[in-house]
């Protein structure tokens, strides 16, 4: 475990001499409130190293190194969106197994799925939920860790050799652009629309007002002690507490109490105050109505994409989702402006 900057110092000598870069990262999003990167695993041809970002010392050495690479990562998203968060601001380029694995043909494309289907390897399952802020790591934590790099390299061999085979690189290569600057995109937490939890559809009016107040609430506690919402109390007992107040039921959340008791009680009394016109407003998405002639167009352009998926023997969705077949059929252009050229060729767009 790399946790000083004078043994990361002496990694970056042979990070340098390497060509791609094998990484992976592990956080603590089901164990604090506050997710934090706990673990960067890197293998390079010799080593298969965890580096420690909660040992204090300065990363930026590391990140300008990895931006001078190619990374592999499986399934970019996740990783590229958390190494951002702490500082990592560029990246030399990635290639994205599980992006690789999905335009091969591959129906299940994990890396475990993927590591047994080309060399046999059978991964342990057991670190998948493990609290990986804590120290020290476990050997069977870190065994784990090491697997989610120590094939990429070798993965990768095989997946390459499969697009050029199939013709499909520069498929490929537009997907993983298109990924990596998706991961630019700050997603911002919409206030509104955070306390509207499964099942909160149903309810409406005053109970919608305390099922706010109430996701407030665990929302506070959980920032205060940074613990995960759910450790406060689950969804299905916040929507289970605001039918009851509405109703006037008594109300009851097991294993709270004390102060945390107090507040959660607190917070329905004001909920329970509010006039009608602060309650909640249902959202209604508007849509607009096909008409005849943009249902003959969707129907059409499904009809493309899955003869399409088909031949190509790859899911239809990778062409085109449902939601885009239908954008496609309302707004033909506008569309087709945001599909990767890949997709409207083999919508029948350009050859």
């Amino acid at each position: 475990m790399i946790a000083t900057p004078e043994a990361l110092a002496e990694f970056l000598e042979p990070m340098r001499a390497t060509g791609r870069i094998a990484l992976d990262t592990e956080a603590d999003s089901l164990h604090c409130y506050f997710e934090k990167l706990c673990l960067i695993q890197i293998s390079i041809p010799g080593w298969d190293v965890l580096i420690d970002p909660l040992a204090g010392f300065a990363l930026e050495p590391l990140f300008e190194e990895l931006a001078r690479h190619e990374l592999i990562i499986q399934g970019l998203d996740y990783d590229l969106r958390l190494l951002r968060r702490v500082g990592m601001a560029e990246v030399g380029g990635v290639f994205d197994t599980m992006i690789a694995a999905r335009l091969v043909g591959c129906l299940e494309f994990s890396l475990a799925a993927l590591l047994q289907n080309y060399f046999g390897i059978v991964l342990a399952k057991g670190s998948q939920k493990a609290n990986w802020a804590r120290r020290p790591l476990s050997p069977q934590m870190e065994e784990y860790a090491r697997n989610d790099t120590r094939h990429l390299e070798a993965l990768t061999a095989k997946l390459e050799e499969e697009l050029a085979r199939l013709g499909r690189s520069e498929w490929f290569r537009q997907s993983c652009e298109k990924a990596i600057e998706a991961t630019r995109i700050v997603r911002e937490r919409e206030l509104d629309t955070l306390w509207r939890i499964s099942g909160s559809g149903e309810l409406r009016g005053r109970a919608a007002a305390l099922l706010r107040a109430l996701w407030t609430w665990r929302d506070e506690e959980a920032r205060a002690v940074d613990r995960p919402a759910f450790h406060i109390a689950r969804n299905d007992l916040l929507i289970d507490a605001a039918k009851r107040f509405a109703a006037g039921d008594p109300v009851h959340i097991p294993h709270l109490s004390g102060s945390r008791s107090r507040r959660f009680f607190e917070a329905a009394e004001i909920a329970l105050a509010l006039p009608e016109s602060d309650w909640p407003k249902v959202i209604r998405v508007a849509r607009q109505r096909p008409t005849p002639e943009m249902e003959r167009r969707f129907n059409d352009f499904k009809t493309r994409r899955d003869h399409a998926a088909k031949a190509h023997r790859i899911e239809a969705s990778l062409i085109g989702s449902k939601s885009v077949l239908e954008n496609l059929a309302a707004d033909t252009e506008a569309t087709l402006s945001k599909l990767l050229p890949w997709q409207r060729m083999l919508l029948g767009f350009e050859q």
